[in-house]
């Protein structure tokens, strides 16, 4: 029995016998096939529990271990069941399909795809396709091409297009006639000076290109010299006499610009034909006397606000009833521009006063961008020409006439003198504000230099209850707006800017409730002046105590004029000692409440943080409460040490007493807030990046953000008072400085202390305009669709301008009769370099009455090659001109008359700036 059995246990345990540890059976191929479907099954029941991550790595490690033929079969099975999104079709269809395609293309096109790949350079180029080209203007091949010569038609057509002969419009008008007016003899000869430069340059060009092309040329450059790959390979290999002859070619494309921008119509009525009825500087002045001697009562208050002013649309709901007012945009205008809105609004009306609401500081008015006026540039050709027109809007001294300029001049001895030389330069009064206000824009409710006031200049120009509303709240009202703006600007887009303005300052006006917070105005009005004349009475009583031996001597003397010049002279040395006190308590003041801020960020955010860091329940890590509060920290303890100077000097405070050494003090320990600036981004996007990815952060900030003790502001917020401290910082040195006598002892160390702030001042000003800088060219990159990278060193936006673009439908023809249609609408984005021309278009929302514009790229020209030509009005066009740049042409045309007029002096100025540099 067991001899019988033992073969057939043998031959089951050889079925049974398993490799290595897998217990996988050799030859028993049920077992084996039944065992594999199990641990398929295992492993697939596994994958579908694993996420995402930990599938991604089991199958990476799966391809590692497979050969060239396992990947293989995976390759075919994702071709078989994927469709493949894109692919190259001449590696697909036949070779004669392929090029029956690519017959459609014309002769720029082909160059142009011969650059795409090796397959499409050598299809390109086959002579099937160009000899008929060349064979339809009569360009043979003077030979048969050999059987290995490639690209022999291509090659012939290149040469005969560079060979190519032109006639200009004037020799084809000779040639063929012309339906033209007749030109004067002037206008000849400029046009053929112009063909004479024209025809210099083109056979220059073409000369120059065609002997560098094949001179230089690498053999996977196609024959077109329109390469990227040719420029940047030829260059460097110029000669000096191409190198002479590029310079000549650039200084004539530059006299061909000039002369574009000369031919222009200077402040013409925009339509080309006729200037604007101009005054000259000594008529101005008698014209609108005569206009306005009939009664002062029927000339108009007149004021001009500031796109740039915070919340300004708080401003243009504040302007009375009765009074003009027009807002521009800072930025995209010039002083000509400027100029020409206020003309136009005035009407041909002279006006009893002129108020200019912008922004600037007690040295400069920051007029329009590029525009600071100061005592430096206050004499140059543009700018005094603006003030002196400005001034001949405005009625005589004599009769009441005056320009209010609410920028705080009257606080600084820069600022005084800019008043003084503009009120001789236009014999106009000039006046501005005398007070500072650190922190907010109540200096335009402070006193105003010049005659005593009936009423306020405020007053005059808007209403008092709400312009103390928008100066006490305005950076809160800056950033509600900016969302407001969002919101309603395509609401708004077809109204003016200062009826928009006025509408959305409403709406917030009324959205605050306003009118319930000034219900007792009346009743706050009687107790201010009830405790200002208490307050007057205090000071006479102090004056009279302290000195009682003064007065004795001035009363003892007979000689009345005496008298009066002892006591005027005391009173203007308390005055200004008296001034001078109360500029340094509201530098203590100030200081004070800059530094109980900082103690917020300290007191409410890093320590909770360090203190959950040592107990072990961390909601940071100590990196990057480094990071975030570190910097801060280090100024928090430099402005305590500085507080406590100006505590201990203020407590023994008197006339003789300094503060100049402490400021020169402070400012040689900057370094720290260098740091902060540096790090600045970094702390920003450390925040968020801990806010996003740690909740117990997120809930930490939740707690503590925008609560009673942090007097409702953000950590972000609370950070940005570094760079708004050294403003304020500077006016109160000016005004200190102002008050200080010549031969004071502290005038000196002023002086030091006021340049050395202000240079920081520079810094952080530079570093906040690269800052936005960068983000509005990345905002308006990612608007237009296909835009290129914008981002520049010293790039900024000046202006955007919508048009429509036209075709001319015959050219032959003069410009009186053209006829034009509209092909599309543009939008063009000018910059202090360049110019971007951009399809618009108009894309709406089911559901709802608003819109969206949407904008494609088409083209950049550098302003320096960029050449305008001015259309005349005619019966069929209004308002167009012509942008000519070396590759493109667009006839354009605006709505309005006025848009025009603003977009060339714009355009004209950036121009000449740009050729300047």
């Amino acid at each position: 029995m067991s001899a019988g059995n033992s073969p057939r246990e043998s031959l089951e345990m050889e079925s049974f016998h398993t490799r290595f540890s897998a217990w996988t059976p050799f030859s028993n191929k049920s077992l084996n096939r039944q065992l594999f479907q199990e641990r398929v099954a295992l492993i697939s029941h596994w994958f579908d529990l694993w996420t995402n991550k930990q599938r991604q790595e089991f199958l990476f490690t799966i391809f590692l271990r497979c050969t060239k033929s396992q990947l293989r079969v995976i390759q075919d099975w994702f071709s078989e069941r994927m469709q493949v999104a894109k692919v190259d079709f001449s590696t697909v269809l036949p070779r004669f399909i392929s090029l029956y395609i690519f017959s459609f293309l014309n002769p720029k096109d082909l160059c142009a795809a011969a650059q795409v790949s090796w397959p499409w350079k050598f299809l390109t180029e086959q002579d099937c396709l160009w000899m008929p080209k060349c064979i339809k203007f009569g360009w043979f091949l003077p030979y048969t091409p050999t059987d290995n010569e490639y690209g022999a038609w291509k090659h012939h057509y290149i040469a005969c297009v560079s060979n190519l002969d032109w006639l200009t419009p004037r020799e084809a008008a000779a040639v063929y006639g012309t339906l033209n007016e007749p030109k004067t003899e002037d206008e000849e000869l400029q046009e053929r000076q112009r063909e004479k430069c024209l025809r210099k340059i083109v056979w220059e060009k073409i000369a120059l290109q065609k002997q560098e092309l094949f001179k230089v040329r690498p053999p996977w450059v196609s024959g077109t010299y329109c390469s990227r790959l040719f420029k940047s390979k030829c260059q460097p290999r110029l000669s000096q006499t191409v190198r002479d002859r590029v310079r000549l070619h650039e200084t004539l494309e530059k006299q061909l610009v000039l002369s574009s921008l000369e031919s222009l119509p200077k402040r013409s009525n925009i339509s080309g034909c006729h200037s604007y009825p101009l005054l000259s500087k000594k008529n101005w002045r008698g014209v609108y006397k005569n206009d306005s001697s009939s009664s002062n009562a029927l000339q108009p208050h007149f004021i001009l606000i500031s796109s740039r002013i915070p919340a300004y649309e708080m401003v243009v709901n504040s302007v009375r009833a009765g009074i003009i007012s027009v807002v521009y945009e800072h930025s995209g205008l010039n002083l000509e521009t400027l100029l020409y809105l206020i003309e136009k609004a005035l009407d041909g009306q002279m006006a009893q006063s002129v108020g200019i609401f912008s922004d600037g500081d007690s040295r400069e008015i920051n007029l329009l961008q590029g525009y600071k006026i100061g005592i430096k540039n206050l004499l140059m050709p543009e700018v005094r020409d603006f003030w002196e027109k400005l001034g001949s809007y405005v009625a005589p001294e004599e009769e009441g006439g005056h320009v209010d300029l609410f920028v705080p001049l009257g606080a600084s001895e820069a600022g005084i003198e800019v008043l003084s030389q503009l009120s001789q330069l236009t014999g106009t009064l000039f006046t501005a504000p005398t007070g500072i206000a650190t922190g907010s824009y109540q200096h335009v409710l402070s006193d105003w230099l010049g005659r005593q006031w009936e009423t306020a200049p405020p007053s005059i120009y808007f209403s008092e209850p709400k312009l103390q509303t928008w100066s006490s709240f305005t950076d809160f009202l800056e950033d509600t707006l900016k969302s407001v703006r969002k919101q309603l600007s395509p609401l708004f887009k077809e109204l003016q800017k200062n009826i928009s303005g006025r509408m959305i300052g409403q709406f917030v006006f009324d959205t605050m409730s306003v009118a319930n917070i000034l219900n007792n105005q009346e009743i706050v009005q009687a107790l201010a002046d009830g405790l200002i004349e208490l307050s007057k009475e205090n000071s006479e009583r102090d004056v009279i105590e302290d000195n009682p031996q003064d007065t004795k001597p001035s009363l003892s003397k007979n000689d009345p004029n005496f008298e009066l010049l002892v006591k005027l002279e005391r009173k203007l040395q308390l005055d200004s000692a008296e001034k001078r006190t109360r500029v340094v308590r509201e530098l203590f003041k100030s200081e004070r409440k800059y530094v109980q801020m900082l103690e917020i960020v300290r007191d409410v955010y890093v320590r909770p943080l360090r203190a959950a860091l040592s107990s072990n329940r961390a909601i940071l890590s100590a990196a990057n409460i480094q990071i975030m509060f570190s910097d801060i920290l280090q100024i928090l303890c430099l402005n305590r040490r500085f507080l406590d100077d100006l505590r201990d000097r203020l407590q023994e405070w008197g006339p003789a007493h300094c503060v100049g050494e402490i400021f020169i003090k402070f400012g040689s320990q900057l370094n720290m807030y260098t740091n902060f600036f540096n790090n600045y981004p970094m702390v920003l996007k450390t925040i968020e990046k801990c806010r996003e990815m740690i909740p117990a952060f997120r809930a930490f900030l939740k707690r503590h953000d925008k609560t009673i003790v942090t007097k409702m502001l953000s950590l972000p917020e609370l950070l940005l008072y570094p760079s708004r401290r050294f403003e304020e910082y500077l006016h109160l040195l000016y005004a200190l400085r102002l008050h200080t006598p010549a031969e004071h002892i502290d005038r000196g160390n002023l002086t030091i202390a006021i340049d050395q702030i202000k240079n920081y001042k520079g810094y952080i000003d530079q570093m906040k305009q690269n800052i936005n800088m960068k983000d509005h060219l990345l905002d308006i990159q990612r608007l237009i669709w296909g835009c290129p990278t914008l981002s520049e060193a010293n790039r900024y936006l000046i202006r955007v301008q919508d048009v429509a673009q036209l075709h001319c439908c015959d050219e032959d023809i003069s410009f009186y009769l053209r006829l034009y249609e509209h092909t599309c609408d543009l939008s063009l984005f000018l910059f202090n370099d360049a110019l971007l021309v951009s399809s618009r278009g108009t894309s709406h929302t089911p559901f709802e009455r608003t819109s969206k514009s949407t904008y494609q790229f088409i083209a950049s020209v550098a302003l320096h090659r960029l050449i305008i030509e001015d259309i005349p009005d005619s019966k069929f066009i209004k308002n167009a001109f012509i942008l000519q740049g070396p590759k493109h042409e667009w006839i354009c045309a605006t709505e309005v008359e006025d848009d025009k007029f603003l977009w060339l002096s714009v355009l004209q100025n950036a121009i000449k700036s740009s050729m300047e540099k």
